[in-house]
């Protein structure tokens, strides 16, 4: 549903006023899902060279020429080796400072990742372009953020991965990113425990006493607002985020589950710890609604509006 997103927030000439949108795909593609879309103020000019940019008008740069067969709804190896490229070109084009900031759209992992393209998404990719000390997703609405320690990986190496070292790294990152992109001085931060009732004092897991606990105090004892680890069930049912700038859980559902859950379709997910700003909405392809004219382009927008914040505060900082 990406491209359709795009086109619902662009044909808003509003947008113009505060941003010069540049769409990385192929005019041929976005025709083909403008005509599915009906009537809409969807124009744009072609650009094969961005000092060039029309400021009045979407630009469209061309990252291929070729035609490709347009299948809405399909998971074809064809639909992931440009998706790819699109991407990479983009963000090569933020490293050189051409760009400002980069909104992408979603990716399925099924048919993106390759020999060329060994990623689970978009944030360890971007990591290694950048070559990053560390990146940290977010996904945020409003003051409630939530920040993950492990992303996309199975549920039976999450363990395995959740050390001392990875909790301070991602704590580090989460405190310097709320202070740099969303202007919080001194950000008060929760931590979720990782096993059922955080551990229980070990009696379900030792990752709470062992890794957790002692990564929170040594932070603490720095001067950082860190409190934790909470049991991951109690501490969103009972709207204790609301007390916190934001939250580290330590894998996906976790904390994305109640995220989604709260949000309401209006998340923004962002990579912190990045030289340049990246957001994108908080959802995935969306394959069994793609060119049927039914995707929400609400989270996509936010996620546009957002990087511009994100940049202005950065200034400000």
């Amino acid at each position: 549903i990406g491209i359709e997103l795009i086109i619902k927030t662009l044909a808003d000439h509003r947008i113009l006023e505060i941003c010069t949108p540049v769409v990385f795909a192929n005019n041929k593609c976005l025709n083909f899902y403008r005509k599915t879309l009906g009537e809409n103020n969807f124009s744009y000019a072609n650009v094969k060279e961005l000092n060039r940019l029309n400021p009045k008008q979407v630009n469209i740069f061309n990252c291929w020429e070729e035609d490709v067969a347009m299948q809405p709804g399909v998971l074809t190896d064809l639909g992931g080796k440009y998706a790819v490229r699109s991407l990479t070109v983009a963000a090569q084009c933020l490293k050189d400072g051409q760009l400002d900031a980069l909104v992408t759209a979603p990716i399925n992992k099924a048919n993106t990742q390759s020999n060329d393209f060994p990623y689970t998404g978009h944030t360890p990719y971007l990591k290694n372009l950048f070559s990053a000390n560390d990146a940290l997703m977010i996904l945020y609405k409003d003051d409630f953020r939530v920040a993950l320690a492990t992303e996309h990986i199975p549920i039976a190496d999450v363990a395995k991965h959740i050390t001392k070292e990875l909790i301070n790294a991602k704590l580090q990152t989460l405190r310097q990113s709320l202070q740099k992109d969303f202007g919080i001085d001194k950000p008060k931060i929760a931590v979720l425990g990782m096993n059922p009732h955080a551990g229980d004092n070990g009696t379900i897991g030792k990752e709470e006493e062992l890794i957790l606990k002692p990564a929170i105090d040594t932070l603490f004892q720095q001067g950082h607002l860190v409190f934790g680890p909470y049991s991951a069930d109690a501490f969103f049912a009972r709207g204790s985020y609301k007390e916190f700038d934001a939250v580290l859980a330590m894998y996906h559902d976790q904390g994305l589950v109640a995220f989604k859950t709260i949000a309401q379709g209006e998340g923004v997910n962002y990579t912190a710890g990045l030289s340049k700003v990246r957001t994108s909405p908080d959802h995935g392809t969306a394959f069994d609604i793609a060119g049927k004219n039914e995707a929400d382009p609400t989270s996509f927008r936010e996620a546009l509006f957002s990087a511009i914040d994100i940049i202005q505060q950065r200034e400000e900082y």
